[in-house]
């Protein structure tokens, strides 16, 4: 059974508390609370796989909405391992 991702992790959140609705890559680690760093984001960007950016002068930026519709795309919930007394209490 599919859990629905939107109803657990709420991405939406991250743009509600961000004062400004831009992000500097320099900022995005505490954007995403550290699930993401500035320059694994740089990576991305320099083989075509990150989100949509612009620049101001040098600095690369992403709009907040954009950036979490991009992460909500890459989130994954692993499936929970069931102990022995889960498949026990099944039969």
């Amino acid at each position: 059974m599919k859990k629905n991702v939107e109803k657990e992790i709420d991405l939406k959140r991250l743009c509600d508390r961000w004062p400004s609705a831009i992000v500097a890559r320099e900022q995005i680690g505490s954007f995403s609370g550290g699930a993401l760093s500035s320059g694994y984001l740089a990576n991305l960007d320099s083989v075509g796989k990150g989100p949509s950016r612009f620049k101001i002068g040098r600095k690369s930026c992403y709009f907040t909405k954009d950036f979490v519709d991009w992460m909500r795309g890459r989130v994954s919930i692993p499936e929970r391992n069931r102990s022995k007394s889960d498949e026990e209490g099944k039969q």
